[in-house]
C-alpha cells in the first residue's frame, strides 16, 4: 500500500479533478489555500509578491496498478503545464495500515 500527495498550483485544480474522475479515484483528502515553496520553485503565498495558493490531495492506494495509471496521467499533465514551477508535484510514501 502507498500513500501519495499531489501538490499543485490552485489553477490546476480542474485538471487534477478531471484526471481523478477519469481514473475513478473518488477518495482523497484535500487541503486548499496551502501556502508554500518547493525546491527551486516560486512561492505561492497568496499575497501580491507571491500570488496564488497550492492545493494538496492525499490519496491512499491499495492497488498498485491504479497508482501507476495516476503517475502516467500526472506526467502527461505536467507536459502541458507552461512553467516548470507550476508542475504538479507527486510524493509517494509507504502506507502500513488503513483502519
Amino acid at each position: 500500500m502507498k500513500l501519495t500527495f499531489l501538490v499543485y498550483h490552485d489553477i490546476l485544480d480542474d485538471r487534477v479533478t478531471e484526471t481523478l474522475k477519469e481514473l475513478e479515484i473518488d477518495y482523497y483528502t484535500q487541503w486548499e489555500d496551502v501556502k508554500g515553496k518547493g525546491h527551486k520553485t516560486d512561492a505561492h503565498l497568496g499575497n501580491r509578491p507571491f500570488p496564488g495558493f497550492n492545493f494538496v490531495r492525499m490519496i491512499a492506494f491499495t492497488e498498485e496498478d491504479l497508482l501507476e495509471k495516476l503517475i502516467v496521467k500526472i506526467k502527461e499533465l505536467n507536459k502541458i503545464v507552461e512553467r516548470d514551477d507550476d508542475q504538479i508535484r507527486f510524493f509517494q510514501v509507504p502506507l502500513e495500515r488503513i483502519i
